[in-house]
């Protein structure tokens, strides 16, 4: 894999990091931020920057200033929008540009890609509801997207399962993690290995780009 190139954010609420893998010939440019519990360093986060830019597509990894700080907890959402903002402001594309990010990343990039000029937004493991609840208290971000806009979610994810996400989505398509937990990860003993988890979300990311993205004037 390319070695990313790391550049400093500045936001009122500290700093961030933004980690490129530029594609040689870019067809598209992905910002992606990470989750509340983790960094830039999530498993399907790392899969996407790794094999994308061989397809033409730049991944940039946008590290939240709450964690470049070294804390355990997220900010509020707001901050969080304003750390994705100020990371796209940043960003010289000259292609489509596709905002997204994993759980409280993926709700960040609903809320902001339309303002942030985006052509679409992919969602990894977006949180329809806190664990161990069934209202889909979230379902409104995801409805206002109002653009082209990709889930991936993992089978299992206590967070809002594929079918508890409703059939009248027109904007949204979803793919679906055999087995996956909130983080994607799959069982050992599952019906696909973990390699071939990352895959369902690096050639379903990779599909919906050149179809819905690249190949649609709409968007562009």
């Amino acid at each position: 894999m390319k070695k990313a190139t790391v550049r400093t954010v500045d936001t009122p609420h500290g700093e961030g990091r933004l980690h490129t893998r530029r594609a040689t010939s870019p067809m598209a440019t992905l910002l992606l931020s990470h989750g509340a519990g983790g960094g830039v360093d999530a498993r399907d986060l790392w899969a996407l920057a790794d094999a994308l830019p061989a397809q033409g597509v730049s991944v940039v990894l946008f590290e939240q200033p709450w964690r470049v700080a070294g804390r355990k907890v997220a900010t509020p959402p707001a901050t969080l929008d304003v750390g994705l903002t100020r990371a796209a402001d940043m960003m010289r594309v000259r292609t489509p540009l596709v905002v997204g990010g994993r759980s409280a990343g993926a709700r960040s990039a609903a809320r902001t890609a339309r303002a942030l000029g985006a052509t679409g937004c992919l969602a990894l493991s977006f949180p329809l509801h806190p664990p161990g609840r069934t209202e889909a208290t979230r379902l409104p971000e995801l409805r206002a997207v109002g653009l082209p806009t990709l889930v991936v979610q993992g089978e299992r994810d206590p967070m809002g399962r594929p079918d508890e996400f409703p059939g009248d989505l027109e904007h949204v398509d979803l793919a679906v993690v055999p087995g996956g937990d909130h983080g994607l990860k799959v069982p050992a003993r599952g019906a696909v290995s973990q390699d071939e988890a990352m895959g369902i979300v690096v050639e379903s990311t990779l599909e919906w780009l050149v179809r819905e993205v690249v190949g649609n004037p709409s968007t562009g």
